[in-house]
């Protein structure tokens, strides 16, 4: 039975379009878990500060606990499993292992999501601009370095023009 309340929305997420009916308060992170099953997002601090929701509206990042999958209605999302999908972090995927910038793996697709989207938007970012860059999402396991260290060996990858 659906409440009085609900609301119809339409959203394409990783390409695919959904027609779903939910209730006005549900977040994006919340929608895209529950109702599609996504689970590459994670809920951590559902307060927007540690990044691990972070997916991509209409080609910018944003947290999807701050976010209500009405505000979504009629744009497009991205989250970590498209752009996986797509090929598009490959070479991050990949560079995330060589250093080992993954452990318990609970924020790793935000930190994805944020690298994904500083490589398009400053390629020729130095370290300090993507240690700034990745200062939004938290990790408690890896110290950041190794994250760091990947995310400028992508670079660097890119410049010369080899991409995974």
């Amino acid at each position: 039975m659906t409440s009085p309340h609900s609301q119809n929305i339409n959203i394409t997420v990783n390409g695919q379009i959904h027609q779903c009916e939910i209730e006005p308060r549900t977040h994006l992170v919340d929608f895209l878990r529950d109702n599609l099953g996504l689970k590459g997002s994670h809920l951590g601090c559902e307060h927007g500060v540690c990044g691990a929701c972070t997916v991509r509206m209409d080609g910018k990042i944003v947290r999807g606990c701050l976010t209500l999958a009405v505000q979504a209605s009629g744009k497009q999302v991205e989250t970590v499993e498209g752009l996986s999908d797509t090929g598009e972090i490959q070479d991050l995927q990949q560079a995330f292992i060589k250093h080992n910038a993954l452990q318990c793996g609970f924020c790793t697709s935000g930190m994805l999501m944020a690298a994904s989207e500083l490589l398009t938007a400053q390629p020729e970012a130095t370290r300090e601009d993507v240690r700034a860059w990745m200062s939004g999402n938290y990790c408690r396991c890896t110290g950041y370095q190794s994250i760091i260290d990947a995310v400028c060996d992508v670079l660097a990858s890119r410049r010369m023009g080899v991409k995974a």
